[in-house]
This record gives structure tokens, sequence and C-alpha cells, in this order.
């Protein structure tokens, strides 16, 4: 049972002030530390890039391991950009799991855990969400048959409310994994990230 996995990069990171795709964890950037979970699981992985495209694809040391496609219309918002990326997806994927590139801290474990719990699902459930601690987080896996409704919504909308749609279809896959959680959007945010990664 295939996955694709997209990797949500075209954002502006105006609150960081450079592109969080390239951020550094571990000594690998964002970007590749997210490439390298989700392809261990996913084919393909698909980034979705738009502000400074180029610097986020040039930067990348796992270019070769994604398919990187552009968003014109990353100005737009998130969704424009998961709208994107679902655009790519091949025809023979039985589902997408997708994932912000400013959530890097997941773990290998859980991204395994997910696509596991997606391709051994019962009957109905057409949605895999992770969720720590009660709060749940990315990435999102979603079955095939989804894939049409999440193009449809308009531009005002947000992923979430197709997930919202199939409440009785969504498995909330609790796990101990703080990084489904951990959202990088500010500096100090950042600075928590690396403070608490070499600290591991």
């Amino acid at each position: 049972m295939k996955l694709a996995g997209l990797i949500l990069a075209a954002g502006f990171s105006s609150r960081m002030g450079t592109p969080k795709a390239l951020l550094d964890l571990g000594g690998e950037t964002f970007v590749d530390r997210l490439t390298g979970i989700l392809g261990a699981e996913c084919d393909p992985v698909i980034v979705v890039v738009g502000h400074e495209a180029e610097a986020v694809r040039a930067g990348a040391a796992r270019e070769r391991e994604a398919v990187f496609v552009t968003n014109p219309s990353y100005s737009d918002g998130q969704l424009s950009s998961l709208q994107c990326g679902l655009r790519a997806v091949p025809d023979d994927a039985s589902g997408f799991l997708f994932t912000p590139v400013d959530h890097p801290a997941v773990e290998a474990a859980t991204v395994a855990l997910i696509a596991r719990a997606f391709r051994e699902r019962r009957d109905g459930i057409s949605i895999i969400v992770p969720r720590f601690e009660g709060r749940h987080g990315h990435p999102v896996c979603c079955a095939r048959e989804l894939l049409q409704e999440f193009l449809e919504l308009t531009p005002e909308a947000r992923a979430s409310d197709a997930i919202r749609a199939h409440a009785r279809a969504t498995h909330y896959l609790d796990t101990g994994d703080a990084g489904v959680l951990r959202d990088i959007d500010d500096c100090a945010a950042y600075d928590r990230l690396v403070r608490d990664w070499q600290a591991r």
C-alpha cells in the first residue's frame, strides 16, 4: 500500500527571518531531516516550495531523494501548498501523509507507526492523526479517496476542515512523541528546540 509524503515548505518564514526549511537540527536541515524520515515510509516524497524556492532547493542535501514542486500561489497560504503537492501525488498511491516543514522534531519511529496504522486500518477509517497528551499534531495521513475533497477546499478554508468533516473516519494515534506538536515558528522556539536536542 503505497503512501506519498508531502512536506510543505513554501511559506514566507516571516517570523523567523530566514527559510525555516534550511534551519539546522542535529547536523541536518529541517527539510532534509523530514525528507529522510518520510522517505523511509513514503514514495515519493514531495517537497512544496514557494518563497525563496531556489534557495531551499539548493540548500537541500537530499534534493535527489524528493520531488520538488513550486507553488506559484504560496502567498495564499498553507492550504494552497498542500493542494499543489496533492496534484503531484501519483495515481498508484493509496494515501498521502503531510506535514509542514516547521515540524521537524517528529521521530522516525512515529512516522513508521502512523504508516503502519494506516496500512492496517479497519474499515471506515480514512485518516490517521498522531496525538501526544491529548493534543493532535503532524504528520497527518489520509486515504486517497479524500484527495479530491482537499483539492476542492476554497482558499479561505483549512485542511483541518476536511479532517473535521470526517470525524468518525479519523483514528487518533496516541504516541509518546512530543515532536508531533512542536511547531518552530520563531527564533525563540528554534533556540529551545536546539537546546533540547543537544541535551538528549
